[in-house]
């Protein structure tokens, strides 16, 4: 076993220093962001990794147990169009396959036999004939788009590449539908190669066609709706928060935004008055007959469809997380899932089913196992919640004698982020005190945003830690708008061109709080070489700086998986990091 500071490989340390908004920013790795100059330091890493994870006895007995766990069925809500049902279909141990009614449409598998391949989104037309659909390979996201005939299986259209998150609202003739293509909101013709440019602002869009006429543009930021029954261009709505627009079945124009939905006349789109609060943030709007029915993380209300006075709740299985909700004519459907429950897909029929008293549901820290080594579990950005859902890493760390920790935390943007951090060391720190684990039994793990709160935490509180994993993280919060998706997420995180943003990044920023001497815990960060969205730069540069800093025994390690993506590591990487934290705090002894 690698235990020795001595044994991490030397990245040469620059003293280059720069002067932002008056402050003095060393930047000693900044060649670690070149892959071409960091590629020998990169061999050094990974021959450190792979000894270590050679020493690791009980590293092929967790992956055979993830894998048991992980081989469970699932099925997305369906999608009806014409007299067609769709939906996404996972045989236990094996890959999703799209099917139409009984017949399977799409299996990467056959498309491309290596693995590498995924079908990142889809969306039949409304008649049911077509489906345009999206694929990416080596988990990169870069999506190109295609249609196919649902009757022959044949490709009709496509690909189209520079479609990466691009959401399909198909038009009423079944040959026509408004897409984004290189960040850029469009209108193609089955067979055409002139796309018409709706809207070309540089955004991250969302678009929705409801009612056959309506169109809904949003961004981050700015929100357009379009009569398609006139020739009118799509009109500008002031909002001062991100908002989703639709027209329901019932004629009203349905406006959602944070902590409330209001009704409108969908004449005149920028009128509007209230027609519920939720209590926590929306994450589904189904508009039936009689009833409206909301989603939240946890829980479904079921409303009156003109007042929105509550009717109560769907009574659910137990506490866990409900995602995917849509409306079929007067039925809703909906995913469930919790910590021992697969995801499942339930219906709810307001003709049949009764409402239910509201319950209180469990908020905070969701704890599964029994006292001793202990992994707290945490995201707590871009407004998600986390609640309990279905996980073969947690299983079978419980099922191996630990305790599985999960942290809801305050959502915090900007300037708040730091509170975001506080929350979840104060959770690490009442877990301690309430006796579940001890700080030589507690690790911290992470992933994406996650990571940042990871590293973050681990930097801030080192000797509160036994070990922590940041998977994809951000660590450079100085230079994350540089790469990757990076300059999208400044509503998120602020920008460094502000001076009061960039003192904010610069406090909690994972890299510029390492403080050489400090004893830190033992570190795993895993980065991906096609991730898209984090560039491993910021992976290579806190794992340089811990390796040079740290002055206790533990290792700290870089796992790098070259045709992997920021989603893609799979049941390898679980059972790797599941067989270092239970190394490190002693779970294998």
């Amino acid at each position: 076993m690698i235990d020795s500071v001595q044994s991490h490989p030397c990245a040469e340390r620059l003293t280059l220093v720069e002067q932002v908004h008056g402050t003095t920013v060393a930047d000693p790795y900044r060649r670690l962001e070149d892959p071409s100059a960091a590629e020998a330091w990169q061999r050094g890493q990974d021959e450190l990794w792979l000894t270590y994870a050679a020493s690791l006895s009980t590293r092929f007995r967790w992956k055979n147990r993830v894998r048991a766990l992980s081989a469970v069925s699932s099925v997305s809500t369906p999608v009806r169009r014409g007299e067609r049902c769709f939906t996404l279909r996972r045989d236990a141990g094996r890959h999703a396959v799209l099917f139409a009614d009984e017949t399977p449409l799409i299996d990467v598998r056959q498309l491309d036999p290596s693995g590498l391949t995924t079908l990142d989104a889809w969306q039949p037309s409304p008649d049911g004939s077509k489906v345009a659909f999206q694929l990416s390979r080596g988990g990169t996201e870069e999506s190109t788009l295609s249609v196919l005939d649902v009757d022959s299986g044949q490709l009709i259209d496509g690909p189209l590449d520079g479609c990466r998150y691009s959401p399909v609202a198909w038009l009423p003739d079944n040959r026509t539908f408004y897409y984004v293509r290189f960040r850029q909101v469009r209108l193609h013709t089955l067979g055409g190669t002139d796309d018409a440019t709706i809207l070309a602002d540089e955004a991250t869009y969302g678009l929705e066609l409801s009612a056959d006429r309506w169109l809904t543009i949003c961004t981050p930021t700015d929100l357009w709706f379009q009569d398609l029954a006139t020739d009118s261009a799509p009109e500008h709505i002031p909002t001062t928060d991100p908002t989703i627009m639709s027209v329901g079945p019932d004629g009203r124009l349905y406006v959602v935004m944070p902590g409330r939905i209001c009704v409108g006349d969908p004449a005149a789109p920028t009128v509007w008055h209230d027609y519920l609060r939720p209590e926590r943030p929306l994450t589904g709007l189904a508009i039936l007959d009689d009833v409206v029915v909301v989603s939240t993380a946890t829980e479904i209300t079921v409303h009156d469809r003109l007042t929105g006075e509550s009717r109560g709740t769907v009574d659910l299985p137990g506490y866990g997380s409900v995602g995917s909700l849509s409306a079929d004519g007067n039925r809703a459907w909906y995913t469930y899932t919790d910590s021992v429950t697969p995801p499942t897909v339930r219906c709810y029929d307001p003709s049949t089913d009764q409402p239910t008293e509201a319950r209180a549901l469990p908020t905070g820290l969701h704890i599964i196992g029994k006292p001793g080594p202990t992994i707290l579990y945490g995201y707590g950005g871009f407004g998600q919640e986390l609640t309990p859902t279905y996980s073969a890493f947690a299983l079978a760390w419980v099922e191996a004698g630990g305790c599985f920790v999960t942290a809801n935390l305050p959502a915090g943007t900007r300037h708040d982020k730091q509170r975001v951090i506080d929350a979840f060391i104060g959770a690490a720190e009442r877990l301690i005190a309430d006796g579940w684990t001890t700080a030589d039994q507690l690790a911290i793990c992470g992933e994406s945003n996650g990571g940042l709160l990871t590293a973050a935490a681990l930097t801030q509180r080192p000797e509160l830690f036994a070990a922590a994993v940041c998977s994809a993280p951000l660590t450079d919060m100085v230079r994350y708008e540089l790469s990757g998706l990076g300059e999208r997420w400044t509503a998120e995180y602020g920008t460094v061109r502000n001076a009061d943003d960039f003192r904010s990044l610069y406090s909690y920023s994972p890299y510029h709080r390492v403080v050489d001497g400090v004893k830190y815990p033992a570190v795993l960060l895993t980065a991906f070489g096609n991730d898209t969205r984090v560039d491993p730069l910021h992976a290579r540069k806190l794992t340089a700086a811990l390796q040079y800093a740290t002055a206790g025994p533990r290792p700290i390690l870089l796992r790098f998986e070259q045709d992997a993506g920021h989603t893609t590591g799979g049941i390898n990487l679980a059972a790797d990091i599941l067989a270092f934290l239970a190394h490190q705090t002693g779970l294998d002894t």
